[in-house]
């Protein structure tokens, strides 16, 4: 069966939103704009669809759960905050909402490694670059 390109077209439209919802959102956290995350269930309402509709258009469009785009983001920002020594993992973790002990597990749920370890290697990575270039 044929899907009508209007209904093609629709659900396109429902995931560039959704993922223009969640960056906006990702970017308020880091900015300090929003103190709460929100959950699928609040980019559906900004959306005007039911929360199962956003999942199952997301998956048709993305072969993905709406959660897994908005983890994605979650964890490219956590890795760019990480590399600002300025800033502790209990400060990362809270500019994105979660306490430290949570951060470190959805961090490492992801990323394999924990958050003080990721920094420590990209840490590591930055030296051996730069002496790599004071030896050249």
């Amino acid at each position: 069966m044929l899907i009508p390109k209007k209904i093609l077209a629709r659900q396109h439209e429902i995931t560039a939103d959704f993922t223009r919802l969640v960056h906006a959102h990702v970017d308020d956290l880091v900015a300090g704009r929003a103190t709460e995350a929100l959950e699928i269930r609040d980019f559906a309402g900004q959306l005007c669809i039911h929360p199962t509709h956003l999942s199952n258009t997301l998956k048709l469009t993305t072969d993905e759960a709406p959660c897994a785009i908005y983890e994605r983001k979650l964890v490219a920002v956590s890795k760019e905050l990480l590399a600002d020594a300025q800033q502790s993992v209990a400060e990362v973790a809270a500019r994105l909402t979660y306490d430290p002990s949570n951060f470190t597990k959805f961090f490492k749920r992801f990323v394999g490694i924990t958050p003080r370890q990721y920094r420590e290697a990209l840490w590591a990575a930055q030296r051996a670059e730069t002496s790599e270039t004071v030896t050249s």
